[in-house]
């Protein structure tokens, strides 16, 4: 007998045989396993996941307008299920031993994007580096030069976002996107491996996604959860708003087919999640 996936209102669970929901790495430990079926299988459950929830909330994830008090509830419940099925996958591909696979780039990177701006409409996403430090950018073009700046020189959990020193001195708030389109005179090249560098050093700092997920993974002692969560999702966002098909889009691309992209944004996807399942209880259950 083959497991099988149970589904929900919103989101799905896997089952053993018999029908007891389980996460799917349990299910790995089962007889003839086929975890090389199975988690293209998760990926596909996960994608129509996302193509419900952009259908019921689309306008609010995309900031056309606020939740209203009805659809909080439900906002809540899609990124509950957005991550938890993010993290499932990724614990269960890291015991696999699989290979990368671009989808599951594209798919838990757009997974992220949803959950990221659900948490946002809902109030409930970690402050930024330096937020309520930055000035005001001023309208039209600025002069100046821009870095990823780290909030913290032996602290990498506090997260770096990129900052505009303009010639004058003030400090703006920028991002890669701005870096890589909107901007003359920047080693792209650069600026994208030193954000890859940011996001794998602030995932790592948090501890990855734990051992086969049964429990969040381990904190270093002075880490604070709800600082580091914001810390790790700006810079998550912050690459997959620079990697969207279209500025209209919330499909992420894997943009020369970067294998290790793939696992740098499963990997900070699933570590958000647990780290956020220490203040959001509930999350990964």
């Amino acid at each position: 007998m083959l497991p099988q996936i149970l589904s929900r209102d919103l989101g799905f669970r896997w089952a053993t045989p018999s029908g007891e929901p389980a996460p799917l790495v349990t299910l790995l430990d089962l007889p003839g396993a086929e975890p090389d079926r199975w988690l293209p299988t998760h990926l596909e459950a996960l994608d129509d996941l996302l193509i419900a929830v952009a259908s019921s909330y689309g306008e609010v994830l995309g900031g056309a307008r606020p939740a209203t008090r009805d659809e909080r509830e439900g906002l809540t419940s899609a990124y509950r299920e957005i991550d938890r099925a993010s993290h499932e996958y990724a614990v269960a591909h890291a015991v696999a031993a699989l290979p990368d696979d671009v989808r599951a780039g594209q798919i838990i990177g757009t997974g992220a994007l949803m959950s990221i701006r659900a948490r946002f409409a809902l109030g409930l996403t970690g402050p930024a580096p330096f937020e309520g430090e930055l000035d005001s950018p001023p309208e039209g073009a600025v002069g100046g030069t821009c870095d990823l700046t780290w909030a913290s020189t032996d602290a990498d959990w506090r997260g770096a976002r990129w900052i505009v020193t303009t010639t004058t001195g003030q400090r703006l708030p920028a991002t890669l996107g701005m870096l890589l389109f909107d901007s003359s005179g920047v080693h792209k090249d650069a600026a994208l491996d030193e954000h890859r560098d940011a996001l794998t050093r602030v995932t790592r700092a948090l501890g990855g996604v734990g051992d086969r997920g049964a429990e969040p993974a381990a904190l270093a002692p002075g880490i604070e959860p709800m600082a580091a969560s914001g810390a790790l999702d700006w810079l998550l966002f912050d690459w997959i708003m620079a990697h969207r098909e279209s500025p209209d889009s919330g499909a992420v691309e894997i943009r020369s087919g970067r294998i290790a992209d793939v696992r740098m944004l499963v990997l900070a996807a699933a570590t958000s999640a647990s780290v956020r399942s220490r203040f959001d209880l509930g999350l990964l259950d």
